[in-house]
């Protein structure tokens, strides 16, 4: 099968790498419109669960992922001069630049051309059995069959800006800055020794209260520093172009799509679908896209029986995490009903952003009946845990005692098979 992939982010590169393993007789072209090493972004994200699936379809590039990444397990929130720590689940960040080098080297070993400066549009798509539109939220290969795809824009209420620090923090950190034109907060992650992402939001009133929407890039970077200097410690935060025109302080835009094939040609990643970046999901969802996409064309049928599929299983896997994504969205649009709380409240209920039920419950109450429920679950993994252990030491000491086996339904007899 002859496979050309436009774009080399992620997506693209890691699909490529998944094909060639399949079946080195493919023969796969990934199709990049930049020069090589150049990239958006500092760093990005990921969990203990990507890394798994990794390794399980490419043990190579799963190793060299996990050898240059930085890894946390706490979370930390500056509200204004108070603080909270959190203990959490094992959290990974890599820098962009790193995690594309990887993929783009293993991708060449296994055979796969790559050719870089090397724009394609909807017009003059390669030639190839498949043509994958790897090409990113903005896919020219997309937009040129857009009724076709039937593709949905909606944009969000906050504006935000990616940046980058050389602070390394230790911890998945937030703080949240009150100024006289409403609250304005920072997202900030390590990604290896050389530093940190830092993703800063507000609502749209506070950044033209703030005249940011006026400022020029260096003058908006002093403001922010100023702002942050706290958790920053000083260092300085820096703004990298990406060289295409833009909005400096865009709102996010979700994006869906009523098909994800025509023919020959199938989306993959953000040309596919777009999560809200405070789910730091974007990349997980791609790498998993193309692994889907490699299972199915492996398995029986033709092409338009794989593609379905791969859509089918994509769909149904996204719908959880584009649901987490929206609700995410909406709990920092209406940050200032949380931001009151005491520290430990609000950091507790920004865990709990992707709750259906939190915007329709006081926060207050709905931080009680969490940590209620919290407690129950508590005490019924402890009785599933410590029930069969009570069991065996009340029969041995009645059967000491000489006493027989307890009877099933007398008081003192611990079911062990009961929850």
């Amino acid at each position: 099968m002859k496979v050309a992939c436009v774009g080399g982010g992620p997506a693209g590169l890691y699909l490529s790498i998944l094909l060639k393993r399949q079946d080195p007789a493919h023969d796969v072209t990934v199709y990049e419109r930049d020069p090589e090493g150049s990239t958006y972004g500092w760093g990005v994200t990921y969990w203990r669960g990507l890394l798994d699936r990794l390794q399980e379809h490419d043990p190579e590039s799963a190793r060299a992922v996990e050898e240059h990444s930085v890894r946390w397990r706490d979370g930390v929130a500056h509200v204004g001069d108070l603080a909270t720590r959190h203990h959490g689940d094992e959290g990974f960040g890599i820098g962009r630049h790193r995690l594309l080098a990887i993929l783009a080297a293993r991708a060449r070993d296994l055979g796969v051309r790559l050719e870089f400066e090397h724009p394609v549009t909807g017009a003059n798509p390669p030639a190839a059995d498949l043509v994958v539109a790897a090409d990113g939220a903005g896919s020219a290969l997309r937009g040129h069959h857009a009724e076709h795809f039937g593709t949905e824009i909606t944009g969000g209420r906050n504006r935000y800006v990616w940046l980058g620090t050389p602070k390394v923090f230790d911890a998945f950190t937030f703080a949240f800055v009150e100024t006289g034109h409403g609250w304005i907060w920072v997202y900030g992650y390590g990604y290896g020794p050389e530093g940190s992402t830092c993703v800063v939001e507000c609502a749209p009133e506070t950044w033209t209260g703030l005249g940011l929407d006026r400022a020029d890039e260096a003058e908006g970077l002093v403001l922010l520093e100023k702002l942050f200097a706290d958790v920053l410690d000083g260092h300085p935060l820096t703004a990298r172009s990406s060289g295409r025109a833009g909005t400096a302080w865009p709102v996010f835009r979700t994006l869906t799509n009523r098909t994800w094939s025509r023919g020959n040609l199938v989306l993959l990643g953000d040309a596919a679908h777009t999560t809200h970046y405070s789910i730091g999901a974007g990349t997980t969802l791609a790498l998993e896209d193309a692994m889907a996409l490699a299972t199915a064309l492996h398995g029986p049928g033709g092409r338009a029986d794989a593609l379905a599929r791969y859509e089918r299983e994509r769909r149904a896997a996204l719908l959880p995490v584009q649901s987490a994504a929206r609700l995410s969205a909406q709990w920092y649009e209406n940050l200032p009903r949380y931001i009151h709380l005491p520290p430990q409240q609000m950091f507790a209920l920004l865990g709990q952003r992707h709750s259906p039920l939190l915007p329709h419950l006081p926060p207050r109450l709905y931080y009680r009946i969490d940590r209620a429920a919290g407690r129950l679950e508590t005490l019924r993994r402890l009785k599933r845990r410590l029930g069969p252990v009570i069991a065996r030491t009340v029969q041995a000491r009645r059967l000491a005692t000489g006493g027989g086996p307890v009877p099933p339904g007398r008081p003192d007899a611990v079911p062990a098979h009961r929850g």
